[in-house]
């Protein structure tokens, strides 16, 4: 996907105003004009030269700024460019950002089509750009996008649980499987009551590598393989459940990122996998659950399974006392009625890690935004026959009253943060084709990687 420096190829010129435009010779200044081309942000004029080939290629920028307010702005290319190999022209504000929008960009989950799609499209390596990292997050969104992708008729627990196995042998990591009836007698309860009802067992994926002595870093990922909704979801509000994995996608693609560029991290990887299903024996309205730390709690809505099973994981997360526990889970609707699909709603305990996060996420073009841990809405979870409701008693702050639920589970961890993220991108967009998406993923590798000076 990356050819080396100096490999014949297309250019690319970015241009940000008319100005620009004049600067590029009579015939393609001609052509522009006699295409009524603008150079909007993201629009793309293929120029031909005299014998109809393409000369060049105009990426229209909308401001010398552009990296500011799309960073992954090099995404919208390979949506409209012929095969082919092309190379960027001029300085780049970030190389390696311009590569891997362009290779984001470049995505198609083809699993169930007939044939390869032949439309293949390589970039020149840019200079000053590292080849190794750029391939190394393309891979791990190439992962996580896959995972979203793949219908739950071939990816349940089992399969997920193959991935995370492949995973750990390519990496050298150590993976432990509780699998079954075995979640009940490892004090998994909730992990197993929400899986029960399927006949593909859950199961809880616990994943280690790094050195025991570098900070440690644990991420949980929801791993709902398919959500039925239990007794509430109608058929039309099932037709993307098969993304209710997305935060293992998201766990297992920023693992991927830490790995591969050998982060001095100690990596705990921690995945509740199973089906929210609909049986005799599925757990209902109404019932009230034991827990991994003991707390009783009374289901309030069956389709609030998620926070069931990273309550256990995060139970157990937080033994250890690690220096970083984070929480991807595609958890609420409440998150994408308040910031929308591509905004994941973003909670801290910790004011540094927030900031840091937060700069991090706009930096790379994967942003984020911080909601609060607000404690006053904490009393919206009182039961009166169990410790706690796992929902609220209410229509009121989803997304936050989920969050505040999840941290009743994490005592000793020395900072918690939760992303509330959708795992979908509804359209195409510059570098996000229309599909699954590990959004904040490589946000957070960005953090750690600039917290650790890696």
């Amino acid at each position: 996907m990356l050819l080396e420096p100096g490999s014949p190829s297309i250019p690319i010129e970015f241009i940000a105003s008319g100005e620009d435009v004049s600067r590029l010779g009579a015939h393609a200044v001609r052509w522009v004009e006699a295409r009524g081309w603008k150079p909007a942000q993201g629009s793309v004029l293929l120029v031909p030269d005299e014998t109809g080939a393409i000369d060049r290629v105009l990426l229209g920028t909308g401001g010398s700024d552009w990296a500011e307010h799309e960073p992954m702005l090099t995404g919208a290319l390979p949506g409209v460019l012929p095969a082919g190999d092309y190379r960027f022209v001029g300085d780049l504000p970030d190389p390696d950002l311009a590569a891997l929008g362009f290779l984001k960009g470049c995505y198609r989950f083809t699993r169930y089509k007939c044939g390869g799609t032949g439309d293949v499209k390589r970039l020149v390596l840019p200079e000053g750009a590292d080849r190794a990292h750029v391939l190394a997050l393309a891979e791990a969104v190439y992962l996580g996008r896959d995972l979203i992708n793949t219908p739950a008729n071939d990816l349940g627990p089992a399969e997920l649980e193959a991935v995370a196995r492949d995973i750990a042998k390519t990496f050298g990591a150590s993976i432990k499987v509780t699998e079954g009836s075995t979640l009940l007698a490892d004090n998994f309860p909730m992990i197993h009551a929400v899986g029960r009802a399927s006949d593909r067992a859950p199961r809880l994926i616990d994943l280690h590598w790094g050195s025991e002595s570098a900070p440690k870093v644990t991420i949980v990922g929801k791993g709902i393989c398919f959500d039925t909704g239990g007794s509430t979801n109608p058929a039309t509000a099932m037709n993307l459940m098969k993304k209710d994995m997305g935060g293992a996608a998201a766990a297992l693609s920023f693992a991927v990122m830490v790995m591969r560029t050998k982060l001095p991290v100690r990596l705990r990887v921690i995945i509740p996998a199973a089906d929210n299903s609909v049986a005799g024996n599925a757990f209902r309205p109404g019932d009230v659950l034991p827990s991994r730390n003991g707390m009783t709690v009374e289901i309030g809505n069956t389709d609030a399974e998620g926070r069931l099973v990273l309550a256990d994981a995060l139970s157990l997360a937080d033994e250890e006392a690690p220096d970083y526990l984070v929480t991807f889970a595609t958890l609420t609707g409440a998150a994408r009625v308040a910031l929308g699909p591509d905004l994941p709603p973003f909670y801290a305990t910790d004011e540094a890690f927030a900031e840091g996060m937060i700069k991090a996420a706009s930096a790379v073009g994967d942003p984020v935004w911080r909601m609060p841990f607000w404690a006053p809405y904490d009393k919206m979870l009182k039961s009166s026959i169990a410790d706690v409701n796992h929902i609220s008693d209410g229509p009121f702050a989803g997304s936050v009253t989920a969050a505040l639920f999840l941290k009743r589970f994490v005592k000793d961890a020395k900072r918690y943060a939760h992303l509330d993220i959708y795992g979908w991108v509804p359209r195409d967009q510059p570098g996000r084709p229309r599909g699954g998406e590990p959004h904040a993923a490589r946000a957070l590798y960005e953090y750690f990687r600039g917290e650790l000076n890696a």
